[in-house]
């Protein structure tokens, strides 16, 4: 049996397949334009009687909405297993996640509180206080893509209702139905009518919703797509998150072990699909051999294949054309004079967990962020020359560092031109509730509940 949506079927309608067995999951109408339009009216409408609320009957709505996530867990990592391509403990710990996320949102409606500032600092201003309080901007247009569908509509949602804003979702075509379940469970949570909504469709659909009259676009994805929405939408306020080509630091003294699980943890992971994981790996020359073999032993021991069996440790790529661009870049590096140590093989859009050395600068594999379960290897022996290698990159979202030389560190985390640096960690490694982004092309504004909460208010100024 197939999942449909509860919408009334459209003349287009698009398919989604399981990335593994390439079986119909789905099939789910294009929303038209017309009717993006249509639902962004009627956010509008939800919107502006939710400015009302209290913060303490939008906490109540995400308490609930988590408490019923948590109840529905196991069938959201079901959906996000079958529609993405994750393995099911990824799944799993994605709910888990998502679970947090809303509960963080509702707890951080008490950030909301503003401050007073006295005028009289300058002459002219006795007697008189500046007021600084936060109000809802909206409507919140929220494009995700399909790597993390559940937890990362939560890092949009759960702020923008926190904020006191309606939410209009357009989720990855990709993965769309764990997206569609969640905007399910607001209604049984009670939210109010029109409050969430949900919009379906790829390019056309992310560009109908730009240009509808929203108040905030809240956009995951590619830097290509994110300056079209931006240019499409206009003068309204965007956040985005764009990707990242991260490197992770592995020093002279940095624990061997920990540094080669980590590694392959963090970019073996939804086979290599987070905008944060580890794309290029900087092995000091001193310990290259005796780190390159701990890591090859690690990963000749990660279970590969179907993502719905309890021991697969990572599943396939989104699609078999995404599967084909990796192995293109694979032979490209290789033709520029890289050197595959292990993987480099596909079948269907599942790829062998790969380790290459020596990648030059300007193979695609590095030089671009790629997506995919590939460690690309860059030794180095000057710690300047290789931090200046990861801020010429067009992207800056984060970097990870295994050290426990100070010095080094301080270095890194002051030089880097990231948005975030890990210590004796990965790049990928995010909280829920810290600020999380990047500069340059991966990205405006910053994600993480709090800051997110403040990123979806208007600052509003009251002088007496």
């Amino acid at each position: 049996m197939t999942l449909a949506s509860p919408k009334i079927a459209t003349a287009t309608t698009f398919d989604i397949r399981n990335p593994f067995s390439g079986a119909l999951i789905g099939r789910l109408p294009e929303t038209p334009g017309p009717e993006i339009v249509a639902t962004v009216l009627r956010a509008r409408q939800a919107a502006a009687a939710f400015r009302a609320s209290q913060p303490y009957e939008r906490r109540a709505l995400l308490d609930r909405l988590a408490a019923l996530v948590l109840r529905d867990g196991e069938k959201l990592a079901q959906l996000i297993c079958a529609e993405m391509g994750k393995t099911i403990t990824e799944a799993r710990n994605e709910s888990r996640r998502a679970v947090n996320t809303l509960r963080l949102s509702g707890e951080a409606v008490a950030f909301l509180d503003g401050e007073v500032l006295n005028c009289a600092v300058i002459e002219g201003g006795a007697n008189r206080h500046a007021s600084i309080t936060y109000m809802p901007t909206g409507t919140v247009a929220a494009i995700t893509p399909f790597n993390y569908p559940l937890n990362l509509l939560c890092h949009k949602l759960g702020p923008a209702i926190a904020a006191g804003n309606a939410v209009v979702v357009k989720p990855s075509p990709k993965a769309p139905f764990a997206a569609e379940h969640l905007v399910r469970l607001t209604e049984e949570a009670g939210f109010p009518r029109d409050l969430v909504q949900i919009v379906h469709g790829g390019a056309a659909a992310a560009t109908a919703l730009a240009c509808a009259p929203i108040d905030l676009l809240s956009f995951t994805g590619g830097p290509v797509a994110g300056l079209a929405l931006k240019r499409a939408s206009g003068l309204v306020r965007c956040l985005m998150e764009l990707g990242g080509n991260d490197p992770l630091f592995v020093l002279a003294d940095a624990d061997l072990e920990a540094a080669a699980a980590t590694a392959i943890g963090h970019r073996y992971e939804i086979a290599g699909q987070s905008c944060a994981a580890v794309k290029k790996l900087y092995v000091h020359e001193d310990i290259r051999d005796a780190f390159t073999e701990i890591l090859l032993s690690k990963v000749a021991a990660h279970r590969y294949g179907d993502p719905a069996a309890a021991a697969t440790q990572m599943g396939p790529v989104i699609d078999t054309a995404a599967a084909q661009e990796i192995m293109d870049r694979l032979a490209e590096a290789q033709t520029l004079g890289a050197r595959l140590l292990t993987g480099g093989t596909r079948e269907g859009a599942l790829i062998a967990p790969t380790v290459i050395d020596n990648v030059p600068l300007d193979a695609r594999l590095i030089a671009e962020e790629t997506f995919g379960p590939v460690l690309a290897i860059r030794p180095f022996r000057s710690l300047d020359a290789a931090m200046a290698e990861v801020n010429s990159s067009d992207f800056g979202l984060q970097a990870g560092i295994f050290s426990n030389d100070h010095a080094a560190i301080r270095k890194l985390s002051r030089g880097l031109q990231v948005g975030g640096v890990m210590v004796n960690e990965g790049p990928d490694f995010r909280a829920e509730h810290v600020p999380f982004g990047g500069i340059k092309r991966s990205g405006l504004g910053r994600e993480g509940v709090r800051i997110a909460l403040r990123e979806m208010s208007e600052t509003r100024v009251v002088i007496d």
